[in-house]
């Protein structure tokens, strides 16, 4: 898919390798045109982030001297690493507020639900008392 007029790119989770890397990337440099792309990364993704740094590096683009310094990722790993991703928290970026007022409103409406079945169940059960003692 080719989206015209990305300018920039993010990424919350860390491209498995350095090929992934680029064609995420690749979204924002389409027909010459320049971008940014921004990548969040923690410390469970340091041993991925060597290759990747390489990468952009060729690409001319400045990589801080920290990055260059990590291990260099070994082929088993690399292999672990393209199997079994790391596994991540959910990211919510709804407010909590938000959250807590839906739990609420959630909460107030199955009341409601139970309340009227209540309601037509003694209903229910008196017009049978009716119709038995006709």
């Amino acid at each position: 898919i080719d989206f015209k007029g990305v300018n920039m790119v993010i990424n919350y989770d860390l491209p498995t390798s350095a090929v992934e890397y680029i064609h995420r990337i690749g979204r924002t440099g389409r027909a010459g045109h320049t971008g940014k792309a921004v990548t969040f990364f923690t410390e469970d993704d340091k041993p991925l982030l060597r290759s990747i740094a390489n990468v952009i590096q060729r690409a001319g683009c400045p990589v801080p001297d920290y990055i260059k310094h990590f291990p260099k990722l070994q082929s088993k790993q690399k292999k672990k690493f393209i199997k079994k991703p790391l596994t991540r928290e959910a990211i919510c970026t709804t407010p909590q507020c938000f959250l807590k007022k839906d739990r609420r409103k959630k909460r107030s409406a199955k009341e409601n639900t139970q309340e009227k079945k209540k309601v037509k169940g003694i209903q229910d059960a008196s017009e049978l008392k009716t119709a038995s003692k006709s």
